[in-house]
């Protein structure tokens, strides 16, 4: 797994420096985007574990995320995302967590298109999330909502970590 613009080994870098952990809550990308932390070596440092809630159910039992919600809107939603980033950093004790939730495809599930994906990222601060629309076969697809998850994890520990050292 690579993203070109964002590395994971920096991000793992920055947590540590400022001894912040991180955990992630995964459906399409299935354990990919635990993997992308878990391959940097020094990564025990920071990640402290993931979840993987593919079945829907699941997204309530395991992660507490709203059954209301899921009801109305199905997985592939935003408010879920940062439901289930929120439901993992407590579960993990973690500082920031992410999530990403959505459609890889081949073909479209709950009314969106193959590619709709959401990412969240949630710490003391608050939480947020992203749209993503992804094109390319399933692989591609599940590869890009990690760099996206990523991205957002980026652009966020600039903030709140700067934030925090003023």
């Amino acid at each position: 797994m690579s993203c070109e613009e964002v590395s994971c080994a920096e991000l793992i870098n920055l947590l540590e420096a400022h001894k912040k952990t991180i955990a992630v809550a995964e459906s399409l990308t299935g354990g990919l985007l635990a993997a992308a932390f878990v391959e940097v070596p020094g990564a025990s440092h920071v990640f402290r574990g993931g979840v993987c809630t593919y079945a829907t159910d699941t997204k309530h039992s395991v992660l507490g995320v709203r059954e209301r919600r899921l009801s109305a809107t199905g997985p592939v939603d935003p408010e879920v995302a940062k439901q289930m980033a929120m439901g993992v950093r407590s579960l993990m004790d973690s500082d920031f967590a992410l999530s990403t939730t959505g459609v890889a495809g081949p073909g479209p599930s709950d009314g969106h298109p193959a590619g709709t994906v959401f990412v969240a990222c949630a710490w003391n601060g608050g939480s947020t999330s992203r749209q993503l629309n992804l094109s390319g076969e399933r692989d591609q697809v599940r590869a890009g909502a990690v760099c996206g998850a990523l991205a957002l994890l980026s652009d966020l520990l600039k903030t709140e970590l700067l934030a925090s050292a003023r």
